[in-house]
């Protein structure tokens, strides 16, 4: 995310199809070749069918959440797995709409829900004024056991709190939330306490991750930079709604300080994710299609330098993350889909 749920997919999918596939979804374990993606190595599609979205590992690199729309659930509900797609567990509860999966220690999981303002699955835009996310006021964040089992609400302010991810040490948590008016990044510990505002510039400010050694944070963001724009912004805002047709990628102090900009090409760059050295950034954008339809994996160094293209299947791959070690790779694509608008989980060795 984050809003990277089946609107921003369709976002990212344009000429795709907005409905599901219906398909069983079972774990591939066969390797798949990867041409033109020397930095991928034996790549494992783990899941099969349907839209499946931000896989994140475990802190011993082992399992997997991620979120999925499979049978019977009508919206993304949070799942976990093990590296070879086996074991696949629902962890949310079926209610409402589910996003941004992420281990705390001690076998516990964090994520957004809606659950608590309907059980039902929260209405989708319309798309009438284009490509648009929903920031639904009805998300709040949670902890649940592994099982699903001792829910626990953790934000309770109203409007819209989600995005959220841990730190490596498992001490701190990072989220964007419209609790002071706009869409920006906060901090605080895992049980809640010791709440800071980070982002402070107006507009979208999200999808946030700590570096390894928690002493950074990079996030995406679009800080309008008109009058017209941030009208346009603050207006969709009042109805619960942004357009991601334009991101950059960021990088500041885990304190908020010394906020830099990583990217400056006008593109949807996004979900950008450490490397463990601290030196680089994986993310995935559409710099490279002048349709805006083709997402690709890139790596950057931290200065904006050595920008490298990971990926180059002629369809999407998005939400990358590194494990621990750093020697696998987790990502989303449409690459291999047996029918349109599926998104599948791979995982791959990443080559140094």
């Amino acid at each position: 995310m984050r809003p990277e749920t089946r609107e921003m997919r369709i976002f990212l999918l344009v000429s795709l199809p907005l409905l599901l596939s219906g398909l069983a979804i079972l774990p591939v374990r066969e390797s798949q070749e990867a041409a033109g993606e020397p930095r991928l190595a034996n790549i494992r599609q783990l899941t099969d069918g349907g839209e499946n979205a931000e896989a994140y590992f475990n802190p011993t690199g082992d399992r997997l959440v991620f979120q999925s729309t499979r049978p019977p659930d009508a919206c993304d509900q949070i799942f976990t797995m093990n590296l070879d797609g086996s074991d696949v567990r629902r962890v949310s509860s079926g209610k409402g709409r589910t996003t941004c999966g992420y281990f705390l220690p001690g076998e516990r999981l964090l994520y957004a829900s809606t659950h608590l303002a309907s059980e039902s699955c929260p209405p989708r835009p319309t798309f009438e004024r284009g490509y648009v996310w929903p920031v639904y006021e009805s998300y709040d964040l949670f902890v649940a056991n592994l099982d699903g089992t001792n829910v626990q609400q953790l934000t309770k302010t109203p409007g819209y709190d989600a995005e959220a991810t841990v730190s490596a040490d498992g001490s701190m948590i990072v989220f964007t939330s419209v609790r002071d008016g706009d869409l920006d990044l906060y901090s605080m510990r895992t049980d809640g306490s010791d709440l800071r505002r980070l982002t402070f510039e107006k507009g979208y400010d999200g999808g946030a991750f700590f570096s390894a050694d928690g002493k950074q944070i990079v996030y995406r963001a679009h800080h309008p930079q008109d009058a017209d724009a941030l009208a346009r912004y603050e207006k969709l805002l009042a109805e619960g709604l942004i357009e991601p047709s334009v991101l950059e990628i960021f990088v500041m102090d885990a304190d908020g300080g010394d906020k830099r900009q990583i990217t400056d090409n006008g593109a949807a760059n996004f979900c950008p994710f450490f490397h463990p050295d601290g030196q680089h950034i994986i993310f995935s954008s559409n710099v490279e299609d002048p349709q805006g339809r083709d997402f690709d994996l890139y790596l950057i160094g931290t200065d904006g330098a050595g920008l490298e293209r990971v990926t180059s299947d002629p369809s999407f791959d998005g939400f990358p993350m590194f494990s621990p070690d750093g020697r696998k790779l987790v990502f989303a694509s449409n690459r291999f889909a047996r029918q349109a608008g599926e998104t599948n989980i791979f995982v791959a060795d990443w080559v140094p």
